[in-house]
């Protein structure tokens, strides 16, 4: 008899423990005080720490060391018009506990085995996707490479993927992620210093730039970078779905509990709905500050210049924006805060890869999501996998900002499936008790309206060229 308990003991512990599952034994009262709500906020903050490295330090300053002032405009909406699209996600994942996965695959539309189409669309994307995250493994390889040449740039990229693979594999997110984000205010604070002083330099910038940036145009040079701007800065696509695993992971979901119609259930989603929006919209200030100071500085120094930031000379290209306004000296802060801004990106997006697969896998049929060991064996083989591949593709290509731009393109077009299934979620799954607002409406429907002209937009010029 004790043998046949233990299992079922084991089980009940792990369930538990196990955020993917949700029962009401771990339903909690959303906070109302400003203190309880700062310690639930998080999901965004993770999402910033990966999108500053690979959005705002390399594809941002590249349009802007392109094209000038003039795609300014881009740069802003593309930061402020998905974060509509980033809460209908991270609403739906709370007031269902599905995961993105889990989601779309409960879209309309024909299946190929047990899998929506919108997964294998996504898994297509993700071939492209990976060649985006090779380019961050080469930029942070660059940057250990320039504070130790001693160490050749394929070695230490060798080194830091074994290095990213053993602690995902191991499970020390949580401590390399709240170090990763030290750095990413250290690094938000140092580039906005750089803005500050940008204008006691020969590149000081004056409001007619700025209003260069706001006149809708776009050069058709530039169409191709900024399209690959607009998918990778701000919130991406796949940053939207990784969304949902960090809310999971954070406790929003499970401290709703399981869905029911009742008057509490229903004041609970509202208010982990509502910390949801505090998290989502405070990380949307903080990268569209980021956002703008990056792409001022690529535009203000390196297009003056006719620099633009390319192969192994990419960060020696980005660094000289410090070393410009700052002095010489600004190169050693600016390569160690580099190191750690690309390297919260490489880390978060194993983190978010290993999810993120692991529940398209179980869709698929290959592995049992829902189980907690084997997810948990499933994610720790794919620690390795993943920055394997991603320090080949590197190693192979060795054209770091053109990976991480065709990514940021690919990201573009995977937007499209992440605004079907958002309008999907809010008119065909949302709960009546949990309907929005009309000002709610309008602005799902402007970031929905946007995209969509983007894309159209980018297909017919690339037509065109």
């Amino acid at each position: 008899m004790q043998t046949l308990q233990e299992p079922s003991v084991r089980e009940n512990q792990a369930m538990l423990q196990d955020p993917y599952v949700i029962t009401n034994n771990k339903i909690q009262e959303p906070p109302t005080t400003l203190r309880g709500i700062a310690r639930h906020l998080g999901p965004g903050f993770v999402l910033s720490a990966a999108i500053v490295g690979s959005g705002e330090l390399i594809a941002t300053t590249a349009l802007g060391a392109q094209a000038g002032f003039v795609t300014f405009w881009v740069i802003i909406l593309s930061c402020l018009v998905k974060v509509a699209l980033q809460l209908e996600w991270g609403k739906h994942v709370i007031h269902s506990g599905e995961t993105s996965m889990a989601s779309l695959n409960q879209l309309p539309g024909f299946k190929m085995g047990k899998a929506n189409w919108s997964i294998w669309l996504w898994l297509f994307i993700q071939l492209f996707k990976l060649l985006q995250v090779g380019g961050i493994v080469g930029g942070v390889a660059i940057t250990l490479n320039m504070m130790a040449p001693v160490i050749s740039i394929p070695v230490w990229a060798v080194v830091i993927t074994f290095i990213t693979a053993l602690l995902v594999y191991k499970g020390y997110y949580k401590v390399v992620e709240q170090f990763s984000l030290i750095m990413m205010v250290f690094f938000t604070v140092f580039t906005l210093a750089s803005v500050f002083f940008l204008q006691y330099t020969p590149f000081a910038i004056s409001w007619a730039d700025i209003q260069e940036g706001l006149q809708l145009k776009l050069p058709p040079s530039t169409v191709a970078i900024a399209i690959a701007a607009f998918g990778i800065t701000g919130v991406g696509g796949d940053e939207i779905m990784y969304y949902n695993y960090w809310c999971i992971e954070k406790g929003y979901a499970g401290f709703t509990g399981m869905r029911q119609n009742t008057p509490e259930w229903q004041q609970r989603a509202k208010g982990w709905i509502k910390i949801m929006y505090y998290d989502a919209l405070l990380a949307m200030v903080v990268y569209t500050v980021v956002t703008a100071a990056f792409y001022i500085l690529g535009a203000a120094v390196l297009h003056n210049q006719g620099q633009v930031p390319e192969g192994y000379n990419m960060v020696k290209v980005l660094s000289g924006m410090y070393t410009q306004t700052l002095g010489p000296w600004a190169e050693v802060i600016f390569m160690i805060s580099a190191f750690m801004v690309l390297y919260s990106t490489m880390f978060t997006a194993t983190a978010s890869f290993t999810r993120i697969f692991s529940d398209a896998f179980g869709q698929l049929g290959w592995v049992s999501f829902t189980d907690y060991a084997t997810r948990k064996k499933t994610i720790a083989v794919l620690a390795w996998a993943f920055p394997v591949s991603w320090c080949l593709l590197f190693l192979f290509i060795k054209l770091p900002m053109s990976m991480i731009l065709l990514g940021g393109f690919m990201t573009s077009i995977l937007l499209l499936l992440v605004v079907y299934a958002a309008i999907y979620f809010r008119y065909r799954r949302l709960p009546a008790a949990l309907k929005p607002t009309r000002w709610y409406d309008l602005a799902f429907w402007l970031s929905c309206i946007t995209i969509l002209a983007i894309a159209v937009y980018g297909i017919v010029q690339a037509i065109k060229l």
